[in-house]
């Protein structure tokens, strides 16, 4: 890969770049509300399909359809944007609120 971002070596654009460049430019044009009310729309289909018994029985796979590996992967991921978007000391901040709802001093 190059600082081209997902682009291969030939130049040839990726699927994942394809895929966000074609988000990108949805979000563009029509917003994000438009990502809002297809996204309760599909969920609306889904039930009436399913039925709502389908949506707890999909909560309570939850991640473990992709296994535990995938799972911590994802939070490792997770905690490493957190730390380069707000710095090292803001776990440790976040701890101290102890579950409290957060106010404009504890940002």
């Amino acid at each position: 890969m190059t600082e081209q971002g997902d682009r291969p070596e030939n130049g040839q654009m990726t699927v994942a770049e394809a895929g966000r460049r074609g988000g990108r430019k949805v979000k563009e044009v029509h917003g994000v509300e438009h990502y809002r009310r297809i996204g309760k729309l599909g969920g609306a289909v889904t039930a009436k399909k399913h039925g709502p018994e389908f949506y707890a029985r999909i909560g309570k796979i939850g991640g473990a359809a992709n296994g535990i590996e995938h799972m911590q992967a994802a939070a490792r991921a997770g905690g490493a944007a957190t730390k380069a978007k707000y710095g090292a000391d803001y776990f440790s901040r976040i701890g101290k609120l102890g579950g409290r709802p957060r106010t404009p001093a504890d940002s």
